[in-house]
């Protein structure tokens, strides 16, 4: 059974503001932060340290593991919280979805359809683009001190004026960009 886009936005909306209401605003991109931290943890024992000192228990010599008391360093040391699983959730959700959608064809997999109009057929090239266009927003919501999920869909939930003016931002951008990159339809 495959939902329209509109049925997929309702749900979509209905669980962010389930999430909003009962445990806290969703955000991601910070997971991605904890995750490297954990990596290095399991590398260097000094990278996270249990502290009397800190407000959380835990400290780190990175600056932002460290802020806040060290709460970061404390999901770095302990990282089954809601928000790390969250994200563990993401993807275990996506992945079950395209399971019950009875996978994923071929051509979804190395493209799609107005992908390989505008690009050809080149796996290769769609997967650099992709890893380029994930690092650029990734970076670019770090330094925002945020994501996409944290200002977009939590933040207007919460009528952050912050999150409409982030939100107009991005369609601004990401219309015309598309309308560019995309000039044959597939």
């Amino acid at each position: 059974m495959i939902l329209s886009w509109k049925t997929g936005g309702i749900l979509l909306g209905a669980v962010f503001f389930a999430a909003v209401l009962l445990v806290k605003p969703v955000g991601v991109s910070t997971q991605f932060v904890i995750f490297d931290g954990i990596l290095w943890d399991a590398v260097d024992d000094t990278a996270v340290v249990a502290s009397k000192d800190a407000k959380s228990g835990y400290a780190s010599p990175n600056a932002y593991l460290n802020k806040s008391g060290g709460k970061y360093a404390k999901n770095v040391a302990n990282p089954w919280n809601y928000s790390f699983v969250f994200v563990l959730a993401v993807m275990g959700g996506a992945a079950l979805s395209a399971l019950l959608r009875g996978g994923v064809s071929r051509e979804e997999r190395v493209a799609p359809a107005i992908w390989r109009a505008n690009f050809g057929d080149a796996a290769w090239k769609r997967q650099v683009a992709v890893f380029a266009a994930g690092f650029i927003v990734l970076y670019g919501a770090r330094m925002a001190g945020g994501c996409t999920s944290g200002h977009m869909m939590s933040g207007m939930m919460q009528t952050a004026l912050s999150a409409y003016i982030f939100t107009a931002g991005v369609f601004l951008a990401a219309v015309p960009a598309a309308i560019l990159t995309y000039r044959k339809e597939g």
